[in-house]
């Protein structure tokens, strides 16, 4: 492994553990994750195992290779390896859950405003089919704090909600809900909960056992720092016989009496690289590896870092008018990823005509100074009026504080302009 103290680049002195370009000034790892290099490495051993015999790999080792993947990711997670389902991603981890629940007509699916588009789209895609409703909340932006999310989500539970959709971190605003109080508060009201966790492993600590959620899916590509195409699904083991992968295949009249339906219709659902999954204790190590603290370390060290990322932007943003910018969220409920509000004339949110479609303010950051950070619109609160653009951070271990005041300036003279 590279020696930290020895590492050059741009950013903080493991930068070169990653293989970023060092042209960029890269300050959204939310939106895809990065890879360090000693995992990519790990990664094609596991590849070039497979493609030596790809028989032998896949009908006599796979199984308990995967058993190893979701050990070392139950133990990171706090969750029982039974209780875990392997996915790419957390959108099919939201999709795999809407797919397997019915409703009734009538019923109500509660969500906040602040959800993924992708994860708002798979639940509306569920409601239309079964005749049910979508019941959006506003969490408030800028957030009050965490009682207050919380209270305002409670108070839209009605005796015809049936599930509640819930980010740990919103995707758009970086606002860490807390779950920890909503799904028992949900749960005595007789509403179960499926988390979009996508933001949330290896940013926030975990422990998915005592969380009690009847569903929970997260990346492994995004903090963990695996490759992507890991990510996982938790299921309550009371509610495990009712979720179907997407994918049905051989597991689905596997006769043997001694694995559960959900182990044998999960580990199988087609050829595919699994090579991602295999990946992840590799990440969990390494990471956890970085700094003398392990994993708590790293993970207070990103959210110091993304709380000072925030307020160099804000004390760069200060004095452009109208203003001021502000946070959108108190540090209570602040993760690994922080968003200010872009103050100025001409704030209004860019329409796009594609989710893949650019900000121009973000275009022009990328344009003139090689900064790669999203710029999105604020969630539209219940009146359904646009409430301006902000800039959300990403904090990792190889970013560097004067990477967020150079993002500052520039923001500063584009919204001056």
């Amino acid at each position: 492994m590279t020696d930290p103290s020895t590492a050059r680049g741009p950013g903080s002195g493991l930068r070169a553990l990653w293989a970023l370009d060092p042209d960029v000034v890269f300050l959204n790892h939310g939106s895809f994750g990065a890879t360090p290099r000693a995992v990519l490495e790990d990664q094609a051993r596991w590849r070039e195992r497979m493609e030596a015999d790809p028989v032998r790999f896949f009908v006599r080792d796979l199984d308990g290779l995967l058993a190893g993947v979701r050990a070392a990711l139950g133990g990171f997670l706090g969750a029982d390896p039974d209780d875990l389902a392997l996915v790419a991603n957390a959108t099919a981890g939201v999709n795999t859950v809407l797919r397997s629940l019915a409703f009734r007509p009538g019923d109500e699916l509660l969500a906040t405003g602040h959800e993924y588009n992708a994860s708002l789209n798979a639940l509306r895609f569920a409601a239309e089919r079964d005749g049910a409703r979508v019941v959006l909340v506003d969490p408030g932006y800028p957030a009050g704090g965490p009682d207050d999310a919380a209270d305002r989500v409670l108070a839209a539970v009605t005796a015809r909600t049936r599930l509640a959709l819930l980010s740990h971190v919103t995707s758009p605003t970086a606002i860490v809900l807390p779950v920890e109080r909503l799904v028992p508060a949900l749960r005595e009201r007789g509403v179960e909960t499926l988390v979009d966790g996508a933001h949330a492993p290896g940013m926030l600590p975990l422990d998915l056992d005592a969380l009690g959620a009847a569903y929970y899916t997260g990346n492994c590509h995004k903090w963990v720092c695996a490759p992507k195409g890991a990510a996982f699904l938790h299921v309550r083991r009371d509610l495990r016989d009712a979720i179907r992968p997407l994918a049905i295949s051989h597991g689905a009249n596997d006769p043997d009496p001694d694995r559960p339906r959900f182990r044998k219709e999960f580990d199988w659902t087609g050829t595919d690289d699994p090579t991602p999954w295999l990946a992840i204790p590799a990440a969990i190590s390494f990471l956890g590896g970085l700094l003398p603290g392990g994993w708590p370390a790293v993970m207070a060290a990103n959210r110091a870092l993304a709380l000072r990322g925030r307020d160099a932007i804000l004390a760069a943003l200060a004095a452009i008018e109208p203003g001021p910018a502000v946070a959108g969220a108190p540090d209570a409920m602040t993760g690994s990823m922080a968003t200010v509000t872009l103050p100025g004339r001409g704030m209004e949110p860019f329409v796009s005509r594609s989710p893949l479609d650019v900000d121009p303010i973000g275009a022009a950051l990328w344009e003139r100074s090689r900064i790669e950070v999203p710029i999105l619109a604020i969630p539209p609160g219940p009146e359904g009026r646009p409430r301006g653009r902000l800039v959300r951070i990403s904090a990792q271990l190889y970013d560097d504080p004067e990477e967020y005041a150079l993002l500052g300036r520039a923001l500063a003279e584009l919204c001056a302009a």
